[in-house]
Formats: structure tokens, sequence, C-alpha cells
């Protein structure tokens, strides 16, 4: 299912009658009419067949991946203002991982689930169970019991260096990550793309949530190919209507968390162990007189964490900066393996988008304005 449209403003009479005449926009005619235009160098046939040729494409792309796709309906005890518990029904949707029976969705979809059923079409409708979840990234795992004939998995893709197109243009755009960011008494809405009603799971930061504009695949984000690239997962949406700017978890993060999800139930964030930590900002780094302008200045680990372990260090002193206490003398992560740090959400959205547990990993720090690297392994984070 393609997503809505998108209307423009039209142009001012005067620009359009100075134009020239082929780029002058048919009167609309009746349904089937040819409502192409003949030029003398043969345009408008030209644009015609380009258009046939997408419409092609996404038709072929929907009857492709349709057959992967299966509805989910699920019933929920909920408690009534007199404390009466009533049954309360929510709908999704999902696709087919493989020919066992497992299928992929939203974990919005199935949370405080007491019965989830997948419907294949018109077909076929079977209990499923939950096999793996993970709250923080809005995915889950289902496992059905159906004929092998109904069970046609989709083919994933890659995310890696993922654009996308805005509505309306035909040029591709870098397709960014969303990066945590502090709430600053905004409210700002994040709604589940479908459904049940409620906010994506685990508020605290979605660090690998990548955005994408309206008009794409419901659900499953897939490409021309057919190849799957991601799953939809909210919309951000200030007036709370399925309109905005959507969210979609890239296929590259599921993919590397599918075994965790099949063989333990749930996937295992990798931890570092950063509690508190300054970004290095040119006025501070003058201020406190330090070495580089960009990093981590750590002022407290968890005790018992990878980063404990090694030996790095967080704040050994404070110091009173205009009318604020800094705690200074920590170590100042600046680099991990290759890549230039930033900011502590940065170094957290790294780590919980491109390392699994029990992935070696060398940080670059500096102690005293002396460089120096430290070795370490990642392990679960305690409580995810």
């Amino acid at each position: 299912m393609l997503g809505g449209l998108a209307s423009f403003p039209s142009a001012p009479r005067a620009a359009i009658e100075q134009a020239p005449a082929r780029q002058l926009l048919p009167t609309p005619t009746a349904p089937g009419a040819n409502q192409s235009t003949p030029t003398p160098d043969g345009t408008a046939a030209v644009e015609a067949a380009e258009l046939d040729a997408a419409e092609q494409r996404i038709v072929a792309l929907y009857d492709r991946v349709a057959p992967s796709v299966v509805n989910i309906t699920t019933r929920v005890l909920r408690r009534d203002f007199f404390y009466n518990v009533l049954p309360q029904e929510g709908a999704g949707s999902g696709f087919v991982l493989d020919t066992v029976g497992h299928i992929l969705t939203n974990y919005h979809v199935i949370a405080d689930a007491e019965y989830i059923e997948v419907s294949f079409g018109d077909q076929l409708v079977v209990a499923a169970t939950v096999v793996g979840a993970d709250q923080r990234n809005d995915v889950a795992v289902l496992k059905v019991d159906a004929p092998a004939d109904v069970l046609k998995p989709v083919e994933l893709g890659s995310s890696q260096n993922l654009r996308c197109r805005p509505v309306g243009h035909r040029h591709r755009q870098p397709l960014r990550p969303v990066q945590p960011h502090a709430d600053n008494g905004r409210h700002q809405r994040a709604q589940p793309h479908a459904g049940r009603t409620g906010q994506p799971s685990d508020q605290r930061r979605h660090p690998d949530r990548r955005r994408h504009q309206p008009g794409q695949l419901r659900r499953a984000t897939a490409r021309l190919s057919g190849r799957v690239i991601g799953i939809n997962s909210a919309i951000f949406s200030p007036t709370g209507a399925s309109a905005g700017v959507g969210f979609a978890v890239p296929i590259d993060t599921i993919k590397r968390m599918l075994p965790d999800l099949l063989t333990l139930g749930r996937y295992r964030h990798p931890w570092l162990g950063v509690r508190y930590g300054y970004n290095l900002t040119p006025g501070l780094t003058e201020v406190l007189k330090l070495p580089v302008s960009a990093g981590v200045l750590l002022v407290q680990l968890y005790r018992g964490s990878p980063l404990d372990q090694v030996g790095v260090a967080g704040a050994q002193q404070e110091t009173i900066v205009g009318n604020q206490r800094v705690y200074t003398g920590g170590d100042i992560l600046v680099v991990l393996d290759d890549i230039p740090l930033r900011s502590l959400e940065q170094l957290e959205a790294l780590v919980e988008s491109e390392y699994v547990v029990g992935a070696e990993v060398t940080l670059t720090l500096l102690r005293n304005g002396q460089e120096m690297q430290v070795t370490f392994t990642l392990v679960e984070e305690p409580g995810s």
C-alpha cells in the first residue's frame, strides 16, 4: 500500500502563459482518453512512456511483495474506570521472514497482547506466538504454524548508504540516522505507524531510526527491486494524524538483531558503561584549557563496566565556571576505532547501531594531554 498524495500550489497565470508550449500542462480529459499533447520533438510521448514505466515498476513491486505481507490482530485485556477487565482488540501488519513461519513486526503491535492472530490475505488465519522482541528498537518476531505454500518470505536487502526521495522529486538525498535529543520541554508526538494505539516503546533513545518521507510502502519499506530495506515504526506528527515524517528501523539493524531474537528471545544491547560526560565545545575547551576542541570529557562511569575494567577514568576534581560546578580531570574520549567522536549521544548511537555484544573495539582517549588507546570487549547492557 502506498502512502498519501501530496498537493502542490499552482503556478501564477502569467508564468504559465509565458512558458514554452511543450511545458504546458495538458487539459484534464475523461478517463481513458489520451492526455498527452503531441509536440514536434516527441517530448510528450517520451514523458508518457516514462510515466507508464514508473507505474509498471510500482505495480510489479506490489505484486512481488504483497504475498509476503500479513495482517496481525491482537487482543489485550484492559481495565475500565471501575476496574472491570475488558478485552480490547488491535491490528497491525508484518511480513514473512522464512519458510519456517517467522513473522517480523513492530513491538508496539503486539505489546501486552494476550492473544495474537496472523492473517494471510483471505486464505488463512492462524494463531501466533512471540519468539523474540526488543522494545527499544520497536521490533518483534512471531512464529506461526502455517502451510509452506502460504509462507512466502521477503528478500532482505541492505540499508547501508540508504537514500530516499522526497515526495515530488526524482533526485535522491541522503537518508540520515535520527540522533537522540533532549525533550526541551516540547511535546512532540512520535506515533506508531500502524497497529494498536500508543506511543512507540522506550522513548529514551532510538539511535538507529532512519527518516523517510510519506509515500513509501507501509510497514515494510522496500526498494523497487522488491528487497526490504527497513520496517516502518513511527510517524512524527504534530497534529496526531497519520501524516508527517516517518521513522523506520533499517534492515541492517534488524539482521544484526535477528540471531539474538530467535535464540534468546531478546536483543543484547552492547554497552560501554558511560554514566555522565560533557560534550566538548570550543567555549568549554577554552575555559578548561583542554588540548582538543571535540570529544567527550568523562565525568562518571558505571562500576564494573567495560570502560571501568580497562582503567578509563572519570572526573578527578571539580571547578567552578561562572556559577556552575564542572567536574574535570577525567579522560577525554576522542575516537572509537576510526570514527571521531563529537558527543556522548553520538557515541551511544554508534555503539548501538554498528556493534554487537562480544565485539572488540579500540578507544582512543586523552589523559593529561597524552594520547593513549584501550582495547576491550563490549558486553550486554544491564537491564536491557
